[in-house]
C-alpha cells in the first residue's frame, strides 16, 4: 500500500490542466485564471483625494496661523478639472482628481468656511489625504496571476483592470457512477434492504464546489457485465470518472475489475488511510478514474483527499491542496499505528487558538458526520496514541 503522500503525489503527478476559455466577467466567479493579468496603465491613474475637503499648496502657509484662503473652483469625480491658483483653496470630493499645483487636502471638518473664503488654524501637510498614482500598481505590474481561483474581490480587480472578458481554465467533466443492488434514489418506494443513495449527492456537491460540471451515471447493479458496460459509458466525454462502492475483495464487489475490463490502468489500490483504504486509481486514456469506498464517511473523505485535488489540478489551480492549520484537539485516543488516519471534528475558538473536537461517531459507515463536522483531524501514520491538549493539523472543510 501506497502512504497518503505517496498516492496522492501519484495522482497530481499525472493531472495536467485542460485547457482554456474565454468568459465574460461575471461569469468568472470561481474558476481558475489561465493568463496573467497586467495593469494596462498605473492604479490608480491620477492623484485624487482620499477625502472630502480642500485641495491646496502647502507652501501657501507661511509663519503662525490662522490662514483665510479663498475658494476657487470645485473638483468632483469624473467631472472636469480646475485649475489652482497660487494662495486658493479648491473645493474636492472623495475620489476627485487634484488640481495640478495642489500638495495637500485638508479635511472639511477642519476648516471654517465662511462664504468663498475658508480659515485653517493648522497648516496643511504635505501629501495629506492624498492617494497618488500607481499607489496600487504600476503600468505593467501583474496584477492577477494564473492559476488563481477569482473570488468577489479578483473579479473586481479584473473589473478595474478594464476587463470585460478573461481566459480561465475549461471545468472538467465528471462522471459520478454508483453502484450497488441495494442502491434506490432518495423518494422510491423502499424494498427490505434498500438504502436511499447519498454518497452520489456528497461527490457531486463537492465536485461542483470545486468547479466541475458533474453528470451522475444510472446506479450500476452488481453484475460484472452490466458494470463493465456502465464504466465503458462514463468514460465517454469524461475527463474525471468517479465511482462509489465496489471496489474491495467482497463476492459482490464488481467495480474494480469492471474497470480493468474497461480499458481502465489501474495504477494503485489501496492507500495506508484511515477511514478509505480501499481507494483504486487508474486512467483510461486521457480520463481519470478513481473508485472510491462505499462506507458514506470512506467515500466523502476519500472524494475530499484525493478528488478535489485532482479536480482543481485539472484547472491549473496554484494551491489545488487545502492549507492545514494547527489545532489543539479535545480528545485522547490510543490506536494501531500504520495508517494516517482522519477524523471528523467541529472547530472552536480557545483562548490559545483553534481547537478541535471530535464528533462522537467515527465509523466509516456513518453518514451523519459529514452533515456535522468542519474539519478533519490528521492524526500521522507512526503515532500509537494522542493526547488532549496536543496541536495536530486540521484541514478546514471549508478550504476544499
Amino acid at each position: 500500500m501506497l502512504t497518503f503522500a505517496e498516492a496522492l503525489a501519484r495522482l497530481l503527478g499525472s493531472a495536467s490542466p485542460l485547457g482554456a476559455e474565454r468568459v465574460s466577467l461575471d461569469a468568472a466567479d470561481g474558476r481558475v485564471l489561465a493568463e496573467d493579468l497586467a495593469a494596462p496603465a498605473p492604479m490608480p491613474a491620477f492623484d485624487y483625494s482620499a477625502m472630502d475637503g480642500y485641495a491646496l499648496r502647502s507652501n501657501d502657509f507661511e509663519g503662525d496661523g490662522p490662514w483665510a484662503i479663498p475658494v476657487v473652483g470645485e473638483s468632483a469625480a469624473g467631472r472636469e478639472l480646475p485649475a489652482l491658483a497660487p494662495g486658493s483653496a479648491c473645493r474636492i470630493f472623495t475620489g476627485a482628481r487634484l488640481p495640478a499645483g495642489a500638495d495637500a487636502v485638508v479635511m472639511q471638518e477642519h476648516v471654517e468656511r465662511a462664504g468663498e473664503t475658508i480659515t485653517l488654524r493648522t497648516a496643511p501637510r504635505l501629501g495629506a489625504h492624498i492617494r497618488r498614482r500607481g499607489t496600487d500598481l504600476d503600468q505593467g505590474a501583474i496584477a492577477l496571476r494564473r492559476g488563481l481561483r477569482l473570488t468577489p474581490g479578483r473579479i473586481a480587480l479584473a473589473a478595474a483592470l478594464d476587463r470585460p472578458q478573461l481566459f480561465v481554465a475549461r471545468r472538467p467533466v465528471v462522471t459520478i457512477l454508483c453502484s450497488g443492488d441495494e442502491l434506490r434514489s432518495p423518494g422510491e418506494l423502499a424494498s427490505p434492504g434498500s438504502v436511499a443513495e447519498s454518497n452520489g449527492y456528497f461527490v457531486a456537491a463537492q465536485a461542483r464546489v470545486a468547479g466541475a460540471i458533474v453528470r451522475v451515471a444510472p446506479f450500476v447493479r452488481d453484475d460484472a457485465a452490466i458494470a463493465r458496460d456502465a464504466v465503458t459509458a462514463a468514460l465517454r466525454g469524461a475527463d474525471v470518472v468517479i465511482t462509489i462502492g465496489g471496489v474491495s475483495v467482497g463476492d459482490h464487489d464488481v467495480i474494480r475489475p469492471a474497470l480493468e475490463a474497461a480499458g481502465v490502468t489501474l495504477d494503485f489500490w489501496r492507500v495506508k488511510i484511515k477511514p478509505g483504504k480501499p481507494l483504486a486509481v487508474g486512467r483510461a486514456g486521457t480520463a481519470h478514474v478513481i473508485g472510491l469506498p462505499g462506507n458514506p464517511a470512506s467515500a466523502s473523505l476519500t472524494f475530499v483527499l484525493f478528488g478535489v485535488p485532482l479536480l482543481r489540478a485539472l484547472q491549473g489551480d496554484a494551491a489545488p491542496l487545502p492549507a492545514r492549520l494547527p489545532a489543539r484537539v479535545a480528545f485522547s485516543v490510543r490506536r494501531e499505528p500504520g495508517r494516517e488516519e482522519f477524523r471528523r471534528a467541529r472547530l472552536e475558538q480557545g483562548d490559545g487558538g483553534l481547537v478541535a473536537r471530535p464528533l462522537t461517531n467515527q465509523d466509516s459507515g456513518a453518514v451523519t458526520s459529514f452533515a456535522e463536522a468542519e474539519a478533519l483531524v490528521v492524526i500521522p501514520a507512526d503515532r500509537d496514541h494522542v493526547d488532549a491538549g496536543e496541536t495536530l493539523e486540521v484541514i478546514r472543510l471549508a478550504d476544499v
